[in-house]
C-alpha cells in the first residue's frame, strides 16, 4: 500500500463533533483511487492531513511507509498536489513558475532546466509555456498546475477536483492527460471529483459522508450493490411504463409482458451518480429519523 490510513480522527478545537471519525483505508500503488463525498463530508480534511497541511488528532497515516506527521518533509518528496485553487504566480510564465518550483527541491542549472523541459513536454504545454500564467485559458492553467505537481517526479499525485469549472471538452482533455500520466509513469493518483463519470474510471472508490466511510469498492461493485437498472417503455396507446431492475436481465420478463404493445423501449444501466445519491440520501434519511 502506498497510502495506509487507520482509525484517523480529526477534531477541530471549536467543534464538538469530529470532522473525520476514525476512518481506515489503503491505496494500492499504481491505482487510480477516487475519494468521494459531499461538501463538509470530511474529504478535504483527510486530504490536508495526507498532504502534510494539517495535523491529525489521532490514528495512523502513512505515505509509502512514512508516517505523515513524523516525517512531513520526506512525505512531500513523495507526493505532488494539484489544489482546487491555483498557487501559481500570475505574473510569471509556466516555464518560470516551474523553475521556481523546481528550485525549491534543490534542482540547479542544467538539471533544473532538464526537469522543467521534461514536465513541459509531458503535460503538453509547449505552445504556451512562455506566456504569462494570468493570460492562459482555464484548461491551459490546469495543465500548468499539473506540470508543477510533477516537477520532482512524485510517486503519488493528489488531484483535488482538478476539472471543476472547465468546459466538457477541456475536462475530457485534462482527464486524458491524467490517465496517460498514470499509465505511462506507473503513478498512483488520489482523486476527488464532483463528476461521477470521472470516478467511473477508477480502480477503487471510497465514499465518505459526515466523517465516515460509508461505501468502498470498484465502480462495478458499487453499482451492483447500490444502484438499479431501469427499463422504460412507451406503449402504442401513448402510456408509459417504468420499472427498476436489480439486474439488466430482469427486463426480459417486463418486455415479454408488453411485447405486442411496445412502441419504444429503453434499458438504462445504473450509474455512479445513482450510487452516490442513494448512499448520501440514505444517510440523510437516517439522521432525520433518529432526530
Amino acid at each position: 500500500m502506498i497510502i495506509n490510513v487507520e482509525n484517523l480522527v480529526k477534531t477541530y478545537p471549536l467543534k464538538n463533533v469530529p470532522a473525520v471519525k476514525g476512518i481506515s483505508f489503503g491505496v494500492q500503488e499504481g491505482n487510480l483511487f477516487s475519494f468521494l463525498g459531499t461538501n463538509g463530508a470530511g474529504k478535504s480534511t483527510t486530504i490536508k492531513i495526507l498532504t502534510t497541511l494539517l495535523t491529525k488528532t489521532s490514528g495512523m497515516t502513512q505515505i509509502n511507509g512514512l508516517d505523515v506527521q513524523s516525517h512531513p518533509q520526506k512525505v512531500r518528496q513523495q507526493i505532488g498536489v494539484v489544489f482546487q485553487d491555483s498557487v501559481m504566480d500570475n505574473y510569471l510564465s509556466p516555464r518560470e513558475n516551474l523553475h521556481v518550483r523546481g528550485s525549491l527541491y534543490g534542482y540547479k542549472s542544467a538539471v533544473l532546466k532538464e526537469k522543467v523541459n521534461h514536465v513541459i513536454k509531458m503535460t503538453g504545454i509547449e505552445d504556451f509555456a512562455d506566456r504569462l500564467y494570468m493570460n492562459l485559458s482555464g484548461g491551459q492553467r490546469r495543465r500548468t498546475d499539473i506540470a508543477r505537481a510533477l516537477i520532482h517526479a512524485p510517486r503519488l499525485l493528489f488531484l483535488d477536483e482538478p476539472t471543476t469549472g472547465l468546459d466538457p471538452k477541456t475536462r475530457r482533455d485534462i482527464w486524458e492527460l491524467i490517465k496517460n500520466l498514470q499509465k505511462e509513469n506507473g503513478m498512483t493518483v488520489f482523486l476527488t471529483t464532483h463528476y461521477m463519470e470521472e470516478a467511473a474510471e477508477s480502480d477503487d472508490i471510497a465514499i465518505i459522508n459526515k466523517g465516515e466511510i460509508i461505501a468502498r469498492g470498484t465502480p462495478a461493485q458499487l453499482k451492483a450493490a447500490y444502484s438499479y437498472d431501469t427499463v422504460k417503455l412507451v406503449l402504442k396507446d401513448g402510456t408509459s411504463v417504468t420499472e427498476q431492475l436489480k439486474q439488466t436481465k430482469d427486463s426480459i420478463a417486463i418486455i415479454d409482458q408488453y411485447r405486442d404493445r411496445i412502441e419504444h423501449m429503453e434499458v438504462l444501466s445504473g450509474t455512479l451518480d445513482d450510487v452516490f445519491l442513494r448512499l448520501t440520501e440514505q444517510e440523510e434519511m437516517v439522521d432525520a429519523y433518529v432526530g
